[in-house]
């Protein structure tokens, strides 16, 4: 298990294109101007650097997330830096805001090996090579092909294959891709899931995934916007306040509460940050500036809602 100075990584998502299923925040009245988005993405990058995270999660359906990698990292001589991306997404939406298609999945051996030219150019910083949302209906972890092509990625360039996992049977497949061999070896090192303290599910593999020599890394900490205060969801009213106290006892705003949850669950996972301006990734980094005690995290356990749940809401997000 790959154990981390700092455990809050920066997800790129929100960076690489202007659109993302979330709670809409900072909404600009402004035309979009691809230049400015750009320098935005590199001075986020440098912020989040400038701040001690030296974690990166990217990926192809980041819209010019991984293009900003690349760049940024040629001026970077940091070997503490580690890069994990994925494959499989393709973005569409060429930043239109009204595209009916934001991105494109495809779990196929050609688009494996087009993504990875690409991707590849993250070297040496890459260590960890995703599947971007394994399920089951794609069939990607019944694919010969594709399955042996990753475990020759892992030995010829030396990194970590894993998966990330997305909607309500996330579970299953982890139970299937924690079994997958290919040469006797267990193939999938690293796993990134949904975790939060609405969606718990995963917790029931806690030990199996930090068993693994890869990170665990958790991504929508934050429930999508959904676990910081808002008008929008007076079903989790309770639980807010609770939240507002603690942040108030912490002296850090709701969302480190959020992430602090997820790192007293799993302390030696890689918990991301989706921040995409500097004043929320500072809130977000006191995460790692105090500890919730048992008791606090057994009343926060209890706000969990079932997985079926949890997804049914998070499909009524829009793109914005």
């Amino acid at each position: 298990m790959m154990h981390f100075k700092n455990n809050l990584g920066l997800g790129t998502a929100a960076i690489g294109r202007p659109l993302y299923i979330n709670l809409k925040q900072d909404a600009s009245e402004e035309a979009f101007s691809l230049p400015k988005f750009k320098e935005k993405g590199l001075e986020m990058l440098e912020n989040a650097y400038t701040n001690g995270v030296r974690y990166f999660d990217t990926s192809p359906g980041y819209g010019i997330a991984e293009e900003l990698m690349v760049g940024w990292l040629k001026e970077k001589n940091d070997p503490s830096i580690i890069v994990s991306t994925k494959w499989g997404y393709t973005y569409v939406a060429n930043f239109d805001p009204n595209a009916k298609e934001h991105e494109v999945k495809e779990h196929s051996l050609a688009n494996l090996n087009k993504q990875w030219e690409y991707s590849k150019q993250l070297l040496p910083y890459l260590k960890v090579y995703q599947i971007h949302s394994a399920t089951l209906d794609t069939g990607v972890l019944e694919n010969t092909e594709v399955l042996k092509r990753l475990h020759t990625l892992k030995k010829e360039y030396n990194i970590t294959i894993g998966l990330t996992t997305t909607g309500d049977n996330q579970t299953e497949v982890l139970e299937k891709a924690l079994a997958i061999r290919v040469e006797n070896e267990y193939l999938f090192q690293s796993f990134q899931c949904t975790y939060n303290v609405l969606d718990q599910s995963v917790s029931i593999y806690r030990e199996a995934l930090q068993k693994r020599s890869g990170p665990f890394i958790i991504k929508e900490a934050l429930a999508n916007g959904r676990l910081i205060p808002n008008d929008n969801y007076s079903n989790y009213n309770v639980l807010y306040h609770f939240m507002q106290r603690l942040a108030k006892e912490y002296e850090v705003g709701a969302d480190a509460i959020a992430l602090r949850y997820c790192m007293d669950v799993f302390p030696h996972a890689m918990v991301l940050s989706g921040a995409n301006n500097d004043i929320h990734l500072k809130s977000n980094l006191k995460a790692n500036q105090f500890s919730l005690t048992a008791l606090e995290m057994e009343q926060l356990e209890a706000f969990g809602v079932s997985s079926n749940a949890y997804w049914k809401e998070r499909k009524q997000l829009k793109w914005n």
